[in-house]
């Protein structure tokens, strides 16, 4: 790995564990309710408030599962999953317009190169499927984001729907998780499926990827 290349991960480590300590104290800050009761009073401003924090952290490294977890406390499910969708979609959008305005140079200070080849070779190979399937290798979101929107090939339509569709099935999964957490242990059984199969799927996609660089 190059020099600017452990620089980038030591300061993404850095990031992340700065976005758990965040979001261990805001939950331990809202173990009585009160952030949650807060939100709830803002109403749409909450709303959109909400929407946009979800934005900024998924384009960084800060894990976002944290918001997920506030909004579905908050809001319900449904909408809790909704308003983190339109916040992660949104944040894609953001991070396309970025890369093509500010140009690969400075976008592929963010993106190392092997995380670079993998997303690309899927793309050359199957197009807009091959999006979708890089979206599933266990490589940040953020960083397939500002990695595909370099990418030329690559329309705003693809890159969009792409980033929209991919990350329903491990919201929904986190979603049912939670539920059952609080109380039916059911949701918490059928939540586990769906991230066992991104998981998987993501884990298979991964080996298909390593096969064809070392072949």
């Amino acid at each position: 790995m190059s020099t600017i290349g452990k620089a980038l991960s030591w300061k993404s480590l850095a990031i992340f564990l700065v976005g758990v300590a965040i979001f261990v104290a805001a939950l331990y800050a809202d173990r009585h309710h009160q952030l949650s009761n807060i939100l709830k009073s803002w109403g749409w401003l909450g709303i959109g408030a909400a929407i946009l924090l979800m934005v900024f952290f998924c384009m960084t490294p800060i894990p976002s599962e944290g918001l997920l977890v506030m909004y579905l406390k908050v809001y319900g499910i449904g909408w809790g999953i909704f308003y983190a969708w339109l916040g992660s979609t949104l944040s894609a959008l953001l991070i396309y317009i970025l890369a093509r305005t500010l140009g690969v140079p400075v976008i592929r200070r963010f993106v190392s190169e092997e995380k670079w080849q993998q997303v690309n070779g899927w793309v050359e190979r199957k197009g807009g499927l091959g999006l979708l399937f890089a979206r599933l290798l266990p490589i940040p979101a953020f960083v397939v984001n500002y990695a595909a929107g370099m990418m030329s090939s690559v329309s705003l339509w693809t890159y969009v729907w792409t980033a929209a569709i991919s990350i329903v099935p491990y919201y929904i999964g986190v979603s049912l998780v939670y539920a059952g957490i609080m109380g039916n242990n059911l949701y918490l059984l059928v939540g586990i499926i769906p991230i066992l199969i991104v998981g998987a799927g993501g884990y298979w996609l991964h080996q298909q990827t390593k096969k064809r660089t070392y072949s």
